[in-house]
């Protein structure tokens, strides 16, 4: 018997009134997992209303019991653990390591925000005048909303949610249509726990209806969205009528340089980590690389045998894989159609470049070679187990050829000599740079794109302030 899922609303799961539903389905099988309502603009404004209704008595309790209220859901989700790692598993096809990693991750994220409690604070700033005192508090926004993606569709909640709960915000959150079952799965965890009615709120849609409605709705102070290009503009024309504060993370195309001089083995392993990671389904992946001229040959010969021992499978049946399939058959298609194009323009396929097998959404690990800046392999997201491999001859041409892209999420370098690497922090233009290692965040850092990969940021003291507005007051005294 199919599962079906229900709206979370104002602390009570909602039985769907429009008969409406999305099927989910595991891309690894192609089999039905459950069914989701495929929700309104009325139910979003439901869910928005009663997040306006709790706003005022969540923020006016102590930031320490709010933090308390973070800590127990951490705690709630480490004892949920397996339930929601094998969700995650069916649903995206994510292998199990990554996906129990996910889930310690995501409970982590709720804790360190929680410490947040006693940390962040307003100032005071001298005056011009006598017997006068500026005041800048540091509030609550109001009524927020997150508009969730399908590739770390769990994390993405606690990134969403547990910074503007700290802060004294309420939620509505929309997860994505095809990876919605682990948001069901905390939705019984914070009714479980009695977390106060319409704190955190959960509807289910698509984006021009339940999206469009969580940022167009002038009820809502912040509308966070982890997405495309394309949603995000979107995501941008529908808040602008109201002039809602939007936080974007959208796509990217990130950049790896391998030095002359770089440690072979620890780059070849950091990019091919870099570049499979979900399948290559992570806007942080290593999207194309430039690898210096005089060590390209034996670069390549590394990374082809690295690439070659990539282990792929069903993640619900064996333990020791290193890729799952793509999310989607659309996703498959849309990686088959960008190798195609890649070698009708010049590309040399010397590794994969084909759907493995004829069910489930698998695509093999693929290096391609003979690319160009011009082309649409080394120009648009790839969001596959593809890698284009350029060569440059000086660090100033493959900082240039870094730099040009749309996007500007993350990049990497690998070298052994210090003062590249700082020439090469000076003059790369992306949110995150990571040198002589994987490209992956921490939760205290911050998380924010240049150019078309976003507006705004997470995590970290910077991420937390997303959720924060001031008010400034002078006071004078006589």
């Amino acid at each position: 018997m199919t599962t079906h899922h229900h709206h979370y609303i104002n602390g009570a799961f909602l039985t769907n009134p429009h008969d409406r539903w999305i099927e989910v389905i595991n891309p690894a099988t192609e089999a039905l997992l459950s069914r989701v309502p495929e929700g309104s603009r009325q139910d979003a404004a439901a869910a928005i209303a009663a997040a306006e209704a709790a706003q005022p008595g969540w923020e006016a309790l102590p930031a320490t019991e709010r933090g308390a209220w973070l800590h127990k859901i951490a705690a709630a989700i480490r004892q949920r653990e397996p339930d929601i790692t094998t969700t995650i598993v069916a649903e995206g096809g994510k292998t199990q390591g990554l996906a129990q990693t996910e889930v310690l991750f995501t409970a982590d994220y709720f804790d360190y925000m929680a410490e947040w409690a006693r940390r962040y604070e307003g100032e005071i700033v001298n005056s011009d005048r006598p017997n006068e005192n500026i005041f800048v508090f540091k509030k609550a926004i109001g009524v927020t909303t997150g508009i969730l993606p399908w590739n770390f569709p769990f994390f993405l909640i606690a990134r969403k949610a547990a910074p503007a709960l700290i802060t004294g915000n309420t939620l509505v959150l929309k997860p994505s249509e095809i990876t919605p079952n682990n948001a069901a799965l905390f939705a019984e965890i914070i009714h479980a726990l009695g977390l106060p009615r319409g704190v955190i709120n959960i509807v289910y849609g698509y984006g021009p209806e339940v999206g469009q409605e969580l940022a167009a709705n002038p009820k809502v102070g912040l509308v966070s969205l982890t997405g495309s290009v394309s949603a995000g503009v979107a995501t941008m024309q529908a808040a602008a009528g109201n002039v809602t504060k939007v936080s974007l993370e959208l796509g990217g195309k990130a950049p790896a340089i391998v030095m002359e001089d770089a440690d072979l083995d620890l780059a070849v392993n950091a990019i091919v980590s870099s570049r499979i990671i979900n399948s290559g389904q992570v806007c942080n992946c290593v999207e194309r690389v430039y690898v210096q001229a005089g060590i390209c040959d034996r670069f390549i010969t590394a990374l082809t045998r690295k690439m070659q021992q990539i282990k792929s499978g069903n993640p619900a049946e064996e333990h020791d894989l290193d890729m799952g399939p793509l999310i989607s058959a659309a996703a498959l298609a849309r990686v088959e159609e960008k190798v195609a194009k890649a070698v009708a323009q010049g590309g040399n396929v010397i590794l994969g470049g084909k759907r493995a097998g004829d069910k489930g959404f698998y695509f093999e690990p693929t290096i391609i070679t003979g690319v160009r800046q011009d082309m649409e392999i080394m120009r648009e997201e790839i969001f596959g187990p593809v890698l284009p491999v350029m060569t440059f001859r000086t660090l100033d041409e493959a900082i240039a050829l870094a730099n040009d892209s749309d996007y500007g999420l993350t990049s990497s370098l690998y070298t052994r000599d210090l003062n590249t690497a700082m020439l090469a922090l000076r003059k790369l233009r992306f949110g995150e740079t990571y040198i002589n290692r994987e490209n992956f965040e921490a939760m205290q850092g911050f998380h924010a794109g240049w150019r078309k990969s976003g507006v705004g940021g997470a995590d970290g003291r910077h991420g937390l302030e997303e959720y924060l507005q001031t008010h400034v007051a002078y006071l004078q005294f006589s």
